[in-house]
């Protein structure tokens, strides 16, 4: 049986291997979610990155590999590197409860383009319209619209990651998000399952976690890549 620590230090890999094995695609041992999905791969052998790469570009304009600390091999014939985003893994330790009074819905189907729509405004590129399926996400609803989410994403045997956590602009500094993910994270805990979230360094939602209960526990690092 694979140990929770190993399985929190491939995120994607094991997300793919066990709850989210109906979006895999296989290339020789290295794994990506179907791009309709997520654009997100992952590895366990860095020689295979390269040709790997080659063939999931023929499916997707542009791509990540998640690694905690290996870098990726690249044909840079066929494939160049558009950035690296250095993140981090924030593990629950204890969550701190906090008072909840906005009212907070689950989000049906009928909000996967209202869902996409904001989270492109807030946050655009890391986000398919289908990547609604990988989990189950939550709202804020004000005079009459979705204005704050937060849903999930990676998900194995043990851990569910929270994602997705955007606020419209003009809905910003009312304590939504930290509501949402408060609810988001005990609705994983009756899963009896560890929540877990990644963000990349220096961001500003961090203490926002850090006062629910989070802690940093390892770098994970975003390779973008673009098919040339």
């Amino acid at each position: 049986m694979t140990s929770l620590e190993k399985k929190l230090k491939n995120p994607v890999w094991f997300s793919l291997n066990e709850t989210h094995n109906k979006f895999l695609i296989d290339y020789d041992g290295v794994q990506f979610y179907h791009p309709e999905i997520c654009t997100f791969g992952a590895f366990t052998d860095v020689t295979k990155t390269a040709k790997a790469l080659n063939e999931y570009s023929k499916v997707s304009k542009n791509f990540f590999l998640v690694s905690e600390h290996e870098t990726p091999l690249i044909d840079t014939a066929t494939v160049f590197l558009e950035k690296k985003i250095e993140g981090c893994q924030m593990v629950l330790e204890t969550l701190v409860d906090i008072e909840i009074s906005e009212n907070i819905v689950p989000l049906t189907e009928n909000y996967i383009d209202e869902i996409y729509e904001l989270i492109w405004l807030v946050m655009p590129g890391y986000y398919q319209k289908r990547s609604f399926n990988m989990g189950n996400f939550f709202g804020i609803f004000k005079d009459q619209k979705l204005v704050s989410i937060c849903g999930q994403r990676m998900q194995t045997d043990d851990f569910i990651e929270v994602s997705a956590v955007v606020t419209h602009p003009d809905y910003t500094r009312r304590g939504l998000a930290i509501q949402l993910v408060s609810h988001t994270t005990q609705e994983i805990l009756k899963q009896s399952k560890l929540p877990v979230l990644h963000t990349d360094k220096g961001n500003t939602a961090i203490p926002l976690y850090e006062k629910l209960g989070y802690k940093i526990t390892r770098d994970m690092n975003w390779w973008l890549y673009g098919r040339k």
